[in-house]
């Protein structure tokens, strides 16, 4: 189950303040102004939010060259959006089903990919476990009455979605019309769900991070299950592929997995925390992204991509 590549695109929103499409006139920058790193830094100790250890997915591979240990840490997309393929990846994790396995594809610019590497090779590909849901093409998306009342800023979006808000401290796109559907989204460090051609929607057993531009044609498309949050550096820099869409052409080329654990499972693993995504510092830091006011900065954009306004997520104090 692999998904397939395409052409990545720039998705830009209007940040609060600016009407779409209308351009900001030039202002000279105040020394004053502080950047988006520091009102993050400045937000009190209320505005942070702590990530629960069991919202967590920890992926070891194996030392590189140096032996440096090599831990990914993955956030676990909160309820209610893609919970079918969440929960197929809470009991893949809990049967240690990724062991021995290993990341099979490093394509420049789109996405790492890890999984079985004989997935398609019936008679050497590993048995999943049992009572993994088969989750339709209609769960890549939420109606409206099904989804919780989003918070923060309100992006305007003019290319991906009608709108682009925040929940829980997670991107989350919404359509148009009196009852929108509302979607996560890809961006930098996203973890989805491989899958064969449609129907078939993937089981979540093959994983992939996004490593390039923000892939937003993907939304609604393929299933977002998740954020890497730590030891992104040891995914976007291994080797690529050689082979048509970045998969390694021989064995001994793989990374390989040595375990994937749950959070809660991992001793001694530290927690983290995010920048609340109702809070008024959440909301200010975003209008610093969308309008650098700060000395290095001439004029303010007067807009920002969704995907350009990352959460800030940091260790817990």
């Amino acid at each position: 189950m692999w998904i397939r590549p395409v052409a990545a695109l720039a998705l830009v929103v209007a940040a609060p303040g600016f009407a779409q499409g209308q351009a900001a006139a030039p202002v000279a920058a105040p020394s004053s102004a502080p950047s988006p790193a520091q009102i993050v830094a400045a937000a009190p100790a209320a505005d942070w939010v702590a990530i629960a250890a069991d919202q967590l997915l920890v992926m070891d591979l194996a030392p590189g060259r140096d032996r440096a240990a090599r831990r990914v840490v993955i956030q676990l997309l909160p309820a209610p959006w893609s919970q079918g393929w969440v929960g197929n990846i809470r009991k893949l994790a809990a049967a240690h089903w990724w062991d021995g396995t290993a990341i099979n594809r490093v394509q420049d610019g789109y996405v790492v990919q890890w999984g079985d590497p004989f997935a398609e090779d019936k008679a050497r590909a590993r048995a999943l476990p049992a009572g993994l849901q088969s989750v339709p093409q209609s769960a890549y998306t939420l109606a409206a009455g099904a989804a919780p009342r989003l918070e923060g800023p309100r992006l305007t979006d003019g290319i991906y979605a009608a709108s682009g808000r925040f929940y829980q401290g997670w991107p989350i796109a919404a359509g148009s019309g009196a009852s929108p559907e509302t979607w996560p989204v890809h961006c930098y460090g996203t973890v989805g769900v491989g899958r064969d051609m449609p129907p078939d929607s993937g089981t979540g057993a093959e994983l992939y991070a996004v490593i390039g531009d923000a892939p937003r044609q993907l939304d609604r498309n393929i299933a977002v299950v998740g954020r890497v949050i730590s030891g992104m550096e040891w995914l976007s820099s291994l080797p690529r592929g050689k082979g048509e869409m970045g998969f390694y052409r021989q064995g001994k080329e793989r990374t390989p997995i040595v375990r994937v654990r749950l959070g809660s499972e991992v001793p001694g693993l530290p927690m983290w925390q995010y920048l609340s995504t109702s809070s008024d510092s959440f909301a200010r830091y975003v209008d610093a992204r969308a309008n650098r006011r700060d000395p290095f900065y001439i004029r303010p954009a007067g807009g920002v991509d969704i995907c350009n306004a990352p959460v800030p997520i940091r260790p817990k104090p």
